[in-house]
């Protein structure tokens, strides 16, 4: 949700030389967060319409999503007609994430394992399995910018997936209801840094009917 006055709220300067010419002249100057955030909103609802209709049809299933190649892919669908940004992996440190000289290598492993626990335990079920897939890429923060859109579009995808996969007991697919408690959820977040174990975090966050 966009919070009161960020309609008024201007890009800064240092931000603007990111986005793409065709993108600065398409908006009037000066120009605000939320028109960006709307153009971003609409290109999210497009790509995760597109690749839903993929997951249930049968094209992408639970490995193919859990992949740094996938998630790099997924940034660059979000951000790469926007912002310059889309798609490449963070090179500068900041106050959240890992060093950036280790995020290729966390990345790729990270996700690796999440795939082999569930192909070969019986450790999570699809809820917790999309939420630790969030939670990882949160710990690592693997972008410039866009990971937290990002990062919830992909929990999301291989929530889905991980339910078609399984099946449902009454055949209705579920998704996350990411509109939580902030405070709680970084809390979360942190617990999760420590022990690695998805299962709080996945009962926190709510659940809403999937309707494709």
């Amino acid at each position: 949700m966009v919070t009161p006055g960020y309609g008024e709220t201007l890009v800064p300067d240092d931000e603007v030389g990111a986005l793409l010419p065709q993108i600065r002249h398409f908006f009037d100057e000066p120009i605000s967060k939320a028109a960006v955030y709307d153009l971003e909103q609409a290109v999210q609802d497009q790509v995760g319409e597109e690749l839903h209709l993929e997951i249930l049809g049968g094209e992408l299933t639970v490995p193919d999503l859990l992949s740094d190649h996938f998630l790099r892919q997924l940034h660059r669908w979000l951000y790469a007609d926007i912002w310059s940004w889309g798609g490449i992996i963070r090179k500068h440190e900041l106050n959240i994430g890992i060093d950036p000289w280790l995020i290729a290598v966390e990345l790729r492993s990270g996700l690796e394992n999440v795939k082999y626990r569930w192909g070969h335990t019986d450790d999570w079920n699809p809820r917790q399995l999309g939420i630790a897939t969030h939670a990882e890429m949160v710990r690592i923060h693997p972008f410039a910018d866009g990971d937290g859109r990002s990062t919830r579009l992909f929990a999301d995808l291989v929530f889905v997936a991980a339910q078609l996969s399984e099946g449902t007991a009454d055949g209705q697919l579920m998704k996350y209801d990411w509109k939580v408690d902030k405070v709680g959820y970084i809390g979360m977040l942190r617990e999760y840094d420590a022990h690695r174990n998805p299962e709080d975090l996945a009962d926190f966050i709510n659940l809403r009917p999937f309707s494709g």
